[in-house]
């Protein structure tokens, strides 16, 4: 089983890695082979999708996405949070994710949060 540590560490690397070739590379070391990514604008599934997706969204913004916290785990289950930077410093958005591990320890399933959920009312 990889070390979760590293799996992360792999997983935001691939968030800043503008050449597709290192990021495809990063990406195999840390995300199974037909796993799935799902946030409030993209699912894709396997490697090369999630590559392309990142690629993308790394060109449009022009920014890079920084791991914020240590991940927690329990079971198969991790929680880690996150925020895209942009060029000048600012905070383009922040979120939540929730992955889930395959029996490799690698990543099985992501969906990626947007944000804070709104306090009760």
């Amino acid at each position: 089983m990889h070390d979760l540590h590293q799996v992360i560490s792999d997983y935001g690397a691939a968030w800043q890695e503008m050449d597709p070739d290192k990021r495809k590379e990063q990406l195999t070391r840390c995300f199974s082979e037909n796993g799935r990514y799902v946030d409030p604008t993209a699912d894709v599934s396997g490697i090369a999708q999630l590559s392309e997706h990142i690629g993308e969204i790394l060109k449009t913004s022009n920014g890079r996405v920084d791991i914020t916290s240590t991940p927690v785990s329990h079971h198969d289950v991790v929680h880690f949070t996150w925020r895209m930077v942009a060029p000048d410093g600012s905070i383009m958005v922040a979120g939540h994710d929730f992955i889930r591990l395959d029996d490799q320890g690698k990543i099985a399933h992501l969906a990626g949060f947007f944000g804070d959920p709104a306090p009760l009312t």
